[in-house]
């Protein structure tokens, strides 16, 4: 058995901040399932918001994001993101990220929709990269020991309290048990749940999983965003800072059409608005094949090598366009998880011991619907936040270690799903699931397709019950790592449907087309999934309103 104060699971944003922010006295280790940077927060394009501008503030900041939310989000979570955000960032250029300058060699800042100030500071259009590879070479600096290419199974709870994990190394194929005082999740999101998504195919929302299966809740899993501009075919991203320099989204007869759905803010109105747009123009017949297009010719070809170079190249590699000749074919895809587990402003979850960050915690701090840029800030600030408090409560803590009947159990379970001589392949399974959210579970919803969604989800448990994994070996066996994943978003898919089901309202990404409007009365409350086996246990608890009360959200 492998000791440690600390363990991290997850190595991109929000755990690597949590690994610098740790105390450096404490025995940290850092588990990620890839090389730390190919974590997916590398695939970040836009930037990150913060109010660095003298014009703007942090109340400016704060307020955007809680209309942005559609009134979904804490308050004080927000207010307290918001005011942590231009430190944050002078940190971050502090250690290293070479951030765009403006003409005066301050940090550049663009437009992102939903925001009333150019408060997103960027990169180019490679933002997480250049954040990843920095905190990178800090968490090198500090000797935190890495564990690269291993797979965290099954979290160690014992009464009440986590003590460690067990971990899958993929190289060998062995499984070791780990111990610890805390444990940091911090493992991003579920994108893969949909078949189209922006989402790399190692976002299956692990994490997750392993604290709902432990006892921790999950919050707000039916407000999933649809990010309004991927590509036709492959669902790759195409950032709205594309938007934020000026592009125009346009439909088959050429027409402008955000100025019917958003007056003012056009194709800078809030996400979810313009994925519900873009969705329309299509499902009404103004499409394009199945998709809208993203003009950027009339910016000019030096705009676009010096600020969106990798959209370029992404848009020839992919897609046969190039945007300085031609339009981008773009349709909404899977994005982002507003939901997560419920966590604190301190990544503190139900679980004594447990802490999560990231896009796999929900704080709350993007309600319905997230604003671009405000992603890449909540990982460095509640990465920090849990590293921090994790910290904290170590050096109160002395647990005793974890049982060994834990790793019998989990060798047991695991050398079970491999020995397995007949039954069903995974990736029929998988790809049937990933086809039933995008048509049932999508950026429209309806009562009866939700319900068939959650029967249609049942009986692929079943399925997945019956699998085998063809590859019997050890090394590097990418199939029974696969099969794990599929249990994980298996998972959140029944979440995600059953919270879609029960909440009759609009609000956000979540829209249903039988209840169009937003229920205040009834539905400003989160939603908390609680896991059982036949199905999740809902309850709902409330917003934290501090002094925006909602209104219309118009744009």
């Amino acid at each position: 058995m492998l000791n440690f104060d600390l363990i991290i699971v997850g190595a991109g944003l929000a755990g690597m901040r949590a690994a610098l922010s740790a105390d450096r006295e404490l025995n940290v280790a850092l588990i990620s399932k890839v090389h730390p940077v190919r974590s997916h927060s590398v695939a970040a394009q836009g930037g990150i918001n913060g109010a660095l501008n003298p014009e703007d503030s942090w109340e400016n900041h704060a307020f955007d994001t809680i209309k942005g939310s559609d009134y979904l989000g804490d308050q004080d979570a927000i207010e307290f993101m918001c005011q942590e955000a231009p430190g944050e960032i002078l940190e971050m250029e502090r250690l290293g990220v070479i951030f765009s300058r403006d003409k005066n060699g301050r940090i550049a800042q663009r437009p992102f929709g939903g925001a009333g100030f150019p408060r997103t500071a960027y990169a180019q259009d490679r933002t997480g990269h250049a954040l990843l590879h920095v905190l990178y070479e800090q968490v090198l600096k500090k000797k935190t020991r890495v564990f690269e290419e291993w797979y965290v199974t099954s979290l160690i709870v014992e009464g009440g309290i986590c003590r460690g994990v067990l971990a899958l190394n993929i190289l060998t194929g062995e499984l070791e048990m780990m111990s610890a005082k805390a444990v940091i999740l911090a493992t991003g999101g579920y994108g893969r749940v949909y078949s189209i998504s922006t989402n790399a195919v190692i976002n299956t929302g692990d994490g997750m999983s392993l604290a709902y299966r432990s006892g921790a809740p999950l919050m707000d899993m039916e407000f999933v965003q649809f990010h309004p501009t991927t590509l036709k075919k492959s669902g790759i991203l195409i950032s709205e800072a594309a938007r934020g320099e000026g592009g125009y989204l346009i439909n088959a007869p050429g027409e402008r059409f955000m100025s019917k759905y958003a007056s003012k803010a056009l194709e800078l109105a809030s996400r979810d608005v313009v994925s519900r747009a873009a969705g329309q123009e299509i499902e009404e017949g103004r499409g394009v094949e199945g998709c809208v297009l993203l003009d950027l010719r009339h910016l000019g070809r030096e705009k676009i090598l010096e600020r969106l170079p990798q959209i370029r190249s992404l848009s020839i590699n992919f897609a046969g366009v190039d945007p300085i000749e031609a339009p981008i074919p773009v349709r909404p895809g899977a994005h982002y998880s507003m939901g997560g587990i419920k966590t604190n402003v301190w990544g503190e979850t139900e679980i004594e011991g447990l802490y999560a960050a990231g896009e796999c915690a929900c704080v709350s701090v993007h309600g319905a619907n997230r604003l671009g840029g405000n992603s890449l800030l909540d990982t460095l600030v509640f990465g920090r936040q849990s590293g921090l408090r994790a910290s904290e409560y170590i050096k109160k803590s002395t647990p005793p270690p974890p049982s060994v009947q834990f790793y019998e159990r989990e060798k047991q379970r695991l050398s079970k799903l491999k020995s397995k001589k007949d039954g069903e392949k995974i990736w029929p399974i998988k790809s049937d699931l990933g086809n039933l959210m995008g048509s049932h579970a999508g950026v429209f919803r309806f009562r009866d397709k939700l319900a068939e969604a959650e029967k249609a989800i049942q009986q692929l448990k079943l399925r997945y019950q019956d699998i085998y994994i063809q590859d019997k070996g050890k090394v590097f066996n990418t199939e029974f790592i696969a099969a794990l994943e599929l249990g994980s978003i298996l998972d959140l898919a029944e979440v995600i449907v059953k919270s879609a089901w029960a909440r009759e309202e609009s609000r956000g990404a979540h829209y249903r087309s039988d209840f169009p409007a937003r229920n205040d009365e009834q539905w400003l409350k989160h939603t908390l999934a609680y896991y059982r086996e036949d199905t999740p246990r809902l309850e709902y608890t409330p917003v934290t309103i501090s002094k925006y009360p909602p209104k219309e959200r118009s744009y």
